[in-house]
């Protein structure tokens, strides 16, 4: 004879009553919904610090290297060099650094994470936005130890801490614009490796071939009017403004103007493809 005991029917029944009878909990709404996934992207940094080694330690290398390499050939000494560089480097890490958000969500994508999530019940773009304000985070502290190592170099804004402060969230916004660019390569590729190496291909000539390690005056002509035109060499030159003293309106809101446009057109293409990708 079996042990098993079986739950009697009173018991089962005064379950679904006790259920039946309780108010319905609320539905998240939009914003909560996408702080949740924010959050949970945070918490993955928090189970998988190592995955802050590219936020970290290559802002630091890139800013060192160039500094000490280059300083001397171009701007004839380090210190002078290094008050010209550093906007440059700031708008290089936490652009790198967008990449990522592709990657996490092809990631999941293939793994199927995104799959489950369409199943809840919750407002449809909310893991989307939700990662993408969770990946700010990321780009506040790759932006937070470039400004770090080049004060502790000799670095000297001219714009004060307010300017710096201004310049950080200028590069922000426009990497919250790019990101959604990515995004979309996320949901395009088939896998996280294609990603990565489709980000870093489109990011390379863009950010080498902008004002943001030489003076665009040293520059061939053809070269230059590519350089002048470039949406990176737009940021860079708020972000020099603004840690300098000497920005003007126009060139920050160029800056932010590209970073809109960026955002309407790639953002409504991402949350189609993520909403039809299988």
């Amino acid at each position: 004879m079996s042990t098993t005991s079986q739950p009697r029917a009173p018991e089962q029944g005064a379950v679904r009553t006790a259920l039946a009878s309780s108010p319905r909990p609320p539905q998240p709404g939009p914003l909560s919904t996408a702080m949740t996934f924010g959050w949970r992207g945070m918490l993955k940094i928090k189970h998988v610090p190592e995955q802050l080694i590219d936020v970290t330690l290559t802002p630091v290398l890139f800013t060192v290297m160039f500094t000490y390499l280059y300083g001397g050939a171009i701007s004839g000494s380090t210190s002078e060099y290094l008050q010209f560089l550093l906007p440059g480097t700031l708008v290089m890490s936490v652009l790198f650094t967008t990449v990522y958000s592709g990657v996490a969500l092809n990631t999941d994508l293939t793994k199927g994470v995104v799959d489950r999530f369409r199943s809840l019940p919750i407002w449809r773009p909310a893991p989307l936005v939700g990662a993408m304000v969770g990946d700010a985070a990321r780009y506040v502290l790759a932006g937070t130890v470039v400004i770090i190592v080049g004060l502790i170099l000799g670095y000297s804004p001219e714009g004060g801490a307010l300017g710096v402060l201004a310049a950080l969230a200028v590069v922000v916004a426009f990497s919250f614009g790019l990101a959604w660019v990515f995004t979309t390569v996320g949901l395009l590729m088939r896998a996280p490796n294609a990603v990565m190496n489709t980000g870093f291909m489109a990011l390379f000539p863009l950010l080498f071939l902008s004002n943001a390690f030489v003076p665009p005056e040293t520059l061939p002509r053809g070269l230059k009017a590519f350089v002048d035109v470039n949406p990176i060499s737009q940021l860079v030159t708020a972000s020099r403004g603004l840690m300098n003293g000497t920005a003007t309106a126009g060139e920050i809101g160029i800056a932010l103007g590209i970073a809109a446009a960026i955002t309407a057109v790639f953002a409504p293409l991402t949350v189609r493809l993520y909403r039809t990708r299988g």
